[in-house]
């Protein structure tokens, strides 16, 4: 009881599930320590004038220039990279654990930085890009991958890790550390006025959705030290998590609160109770949800309507007949419910299409599959 009310003044200390603008080194020293579950920063990445982003013409790539960093040495650029790691370890749990992107221009001064402060790094993961942006000038290999650092505060951290869901998501295959993920684009891109993108570097939802189903639970708080157009903090509010979004450009906080306030926050516990990968033209299901098609709490029918069935957010379903409840897989659910051996879930199930048709969620897999061609 004592802990339970600790845990609920803790809480209501904290800015929560708002895009606060600043400095992320002094926001965070305003963050009582031990207040925050996980992290995922995406720092700025010290990218080196000469570089690939440039044309043959030596102009930049449209759209990059906002990404270029303001460290006039590595010393500067090493001296920011420990200020806020160190704020970042103060404020996590000691059961926390922390995410960090990058490329070759940073993540390795990043990582050797983690380890010096007393992180323990866990995995580190490489975001294989299924449509990277081409070298321009011929000069080196197509930079088509960043790396992600996955460490917890220290080595006796008791940290989360979501197998079950992780393997969930990957059609009962345990999840590796390759991701085979596309670069932002489509309708999730967002776009400023005059039509180009409002952010450089805005990282794709089906990333985060996975950071975030893999290492947090429910209610628990993430916070985003350079949270930018805002993606954390959508999935955040999709997969019922609170998150804390700092961000030092004005314009891209009115971007984020924009995009987050046409975002409504989950309200089905049950559809969190569980809770993203791919490899050639094979689909997991649990893509559908990464890449927004489907959300934890849809309902999926057969095409009579005689059974309806829930998606969780870890990419399996719960139905229920007069043999009792049913979890797993979609093809586990559907056979349990018919009775049979087996089922090809993909075209028992179908979804809402609008005016009152089904159709099955196999078109919905043909949507992500196109997208990485």
């Amino acid at each position: 009881m004592v802990a339970a009310v600790k845990h609920a003044q803790e809480m209501a200390r904290l800015p929560l599930d708002e895009i606060h603008l600043g400095d992320c080194v002094a926001l965070m020293a305003d963050l009582p320590p031990g207040s925050v579950d996980c992290i995922f920063a995406d720092p700025p990445y010290n990218l080196q004038l000469g570089g690939e982003l440039r044309r043959p013409n030596n102009s930049r790539v449209d759209g990059v220039e906002a990404a270029w960093d303001q460290f006039d040495t590595l010393t500067a650029y090493d001296d920011f990279s420990r200020a806020w790691l160190s704020e970042a370890r103060r404020v996590l749990k000691p059961d926390g654990t922390l995410w960090v992107i990058g490329t070759y221009h940073n993540i390795f001064r990043v990582g050797s930085l983690l380890q010096d402060l007393g992180y323990w790094i866990l995995n580190d993961v490489v975001w294989l890009k299924s449509n990277p942006m081409p070298n321009f000038r011929g000069t080196r290999f197509t930079n088509a991958h960043e790396t992600l650092i996955w460490a917890a505060r220290s080595a006796d951290s008791r940290y989360t890790f979501n197998y079950e869901a992780m393997k969930n998501l990957n059609d009962d295959l345990q999840m590796r550390s390759d991701w085979f993920l596309p670069l932002c684009c489509g309708p999730e891109r967002l776009k400023g006025e005059d039509g180009r993108k409002a952010h450089p570097t805005q990282k794709p939802e089906a990333l985060l959705y996975r950071i975030v189903v893999a290492s947090t639970d429910p209610g628990q708080v993430i916070l985003d030290p350079f949270v930018g157009s805002g993606t954390t903090a959508a999935v955040a509010r999709r997969l019922g998590r609170h998150f804390i979004g700092l961000e030092s450009d004005p314009g891209y906080v009115a971007l984020a609160r924009q995009r987050l306030a046409a975002i409504p926050e989950t309200t089905d516990p049950a559809a969190l109770a569980g809770e993203a990968r791919r490899k050639a033209a094979r689909i997991p299901f649990g893509w559908l949800l990464e890449h927004g098609l489907l959300r934890p709490g849809d309902p999926l029918f057969d095409p009579q309507r005689r059974f309806v069935a829930k998606v969780r957010a870890d990419g399996t379903l719960v139905a229920s007949n007069h043999l009792g409840d049913h979890r797993g897989s979609i093809h586990r659910v559907a056979a349990a419910l018919l009775g049979a051996p087996s089922c090809n879930g993909w075209t028992f199930w179908h979804y809402e299409a609008g005016r009152g048709k089904l159709a099955p969620i196999d078109a919905l897999r043909e949507q992500v599959r196109a997208t990485l061609q």
